[in-house]
C-alpha cells in the first residue's frame, strides 16, 4: 500500500443526513416530490447528477444549475453554523498522513471540501470532487483521479468509504477498501463482504497497519 484515500461525507463529516434534509426541503419547497429510494439514489452522485435528478426525476421546478446553487448555499450555511465533523476523524487523517500520502475523493462540491479542510487544517494536498471528473460514485472516476494526482497506481491505494455507492466506486477502481458502515444508511451486505469492515473511523490506523 502506497497511499490512503478518504471519502468525506459519512467518513470524516456526519453530513449524509444533512444532505438528505436540505435536498428533501428543496424538493418540497419548489413543488417536487420525494420517493422512498431518493436518498440512496443520490448518494455518491456528482453535483450535476443529483441536481438533474431533483429537477427531472423529482419534478423540482428549477433548472438543474439553480437546484445545485440553492442546495450548496444551504449546505454551506450549515457548515458555517455547525461543521458536522465526526469525532476523531481529523486526528485519524493526521495519524495516517505520517505514514502514507493521503487524499480526499468526495462527491461533495469543491466549496464544501475546501470548507472542511479550512476548518480542520488537515495535511491533505490532494482533494478531488466528483464534479471535476466524468461521473459520480458508483463510477470509479473520482478515485482514479485522486490516485493519478498522488502518482500512485489505484491497486496500491487503500480507500475509506461508508455507503454502498462509495464502496462500489472504490472497488471498481481496484483499491483495497475499508468500510466504516454508515449507521443512518447501512451499506449493502453483499458489497461489505468485499471490504475490510471497521466499526468506527478511529479503528482505521490499526487496521491499515495490519494490512
Amino acid at each position: 500500500m502506497e497511499a490512503v484515500i478518504f471519502d468525506l461525507d459519512g467518513v470524516l463529516v456526519d453530513s449524509e443526513t444533512m444532505w438528505d434534509e436540505v435536498r428533501r426541503a428543496v424538493a418540497y419547497e419548489f413543488h417536487g416530490t420525494w420517493r422512498d429510494e431518493s436518498t440512496r439514489a443520490m448518494q455518491g452522485m456528482s453535483t450535476p447528477e443529483w441536481a438533474a435528478y431533483l429537477a427531472h426525476d423529482l419534478g423540482v421546478r428549477l433548472r438543474p444549475a439553480d437546484v445545485a446553487q440553492v442546495v450548496i448555499e444551504r449546505m454551506a450555511r450549515r457548515y458555517a453554523e455547525r461543521p458536522p465533523i465526526i469525532p476523531g476523524g481529523p486526528d485519524v487523517v493526521r495519524e495516517v498522513a505520517k505514514d502514507w500520502p493521503v487524499a480526499i475523493a468526495s462527491s461533495s462540491p469543491p466549496l464544501l471540501i475546501k470548507a472542511f479542510l479550512d476548518i480542520t487544517r488537515l495535511p491533505v494536498p490532494t482533494a478531488v470532487s466528483s464534479e471535476q471528473v466524468g461521473a459520480g460514485k458508483p463510477a470509479p472516476d473520482v478515485y482514479l483521479k485522486a490516485a493519478e494526482l498522488l502518482g500512485v497506481e489505484p491497486k496500491n491505494c487503500a480507500a475509506v468509504e461508508d455507503t454502498t455507492n462509495g464502496l462500489r466506486a472504490a472497488l471498481a477502481a481496484g483499491m483495497t477498501v475499508y468500510a466504516v458502515p454508515n449507521p443512518h444508511f447501512p451499506p449493502d451486505p453483499a458489497v461489505l463482504q468485499q471490504t475490510t469492515v471497521i466499526e468506527k473511523i478511529t479503528d482505521l490506523p490499526a487496521a491499515l497497519q495490519k494490512g
